[in-house]
C-alpha cells in the first residue's frame, strides 16, 4: 500500500544543480523523519540528508553541507532535495526511505555527474 517514488535525476555538469523530488502514496507523512541516501557505483549505501517530522530540523552528511538542502511539503506528500554545485563524487543512485511500522524504500533515482 505505501510506496515511495524519486523523480528529478539525471545527467549534470559538474557544478550543475539537479532538485530530486521524493513522493509518498498510501500514508501521510507528517509528523514522520524522511531521510535521503544514495549508493555510489561499486560502495555501499550512505545517508546523505535527513528531516525531522515536523521539518524543524535537518541534518546533512559532511560530503554536502552547504551544497545540498532538504525540505518537505507536507500538503502534497512529497520530500525534496535540492543539489548544487554538483561534483562527480556526487555520481549515485539516490533513495529516500521513512519509518512507519517499518522502512519503506523507493526505487532510486540516478544522479551522474560529468566532469
Amino acid at each position: 500500500q505505501v510506496q515511495l517514488v524519486e523523480f528529478g535525476g539525471g545527467l549534470v555538469q559538474t557544478g550543475g544543480s539537479l532538485r530530486l523530488s521524493c513522493t509518498v502514496s498510501g500514508r501521510t507523512i507528517t509528523g514522520y523523519g524522511v531521510n535521503w541516501f544514495r549508493q555510489p557505483p561499486g560502495k555501499e549505501r550512505e545517508v546523505v540528508a535527513a528531516i525531522s517530522g515536523n521539518g524543524d530540523a535537518t541534518g546533512y552528511a559532511d560530503s554536502v553541507k552547504g551544497r545540498f538542502t532538504i525540505s518537505r511539503d507536507d500538503g502534497v506528500n512529497t520530500v525534496y532535495l535540492q543539489m548544487n554545485n554538483l561534483k562527480p563524487e556526487d555520481t549515485a543512485k539516490y533513495y529516500c526511505n521513512v519509518k512507519f511500522q517499518r522502512t519503506y524504500w523507493g526505487q532510486g533515482t540516478q544522479v551522474t555527474v560529468s566532469s
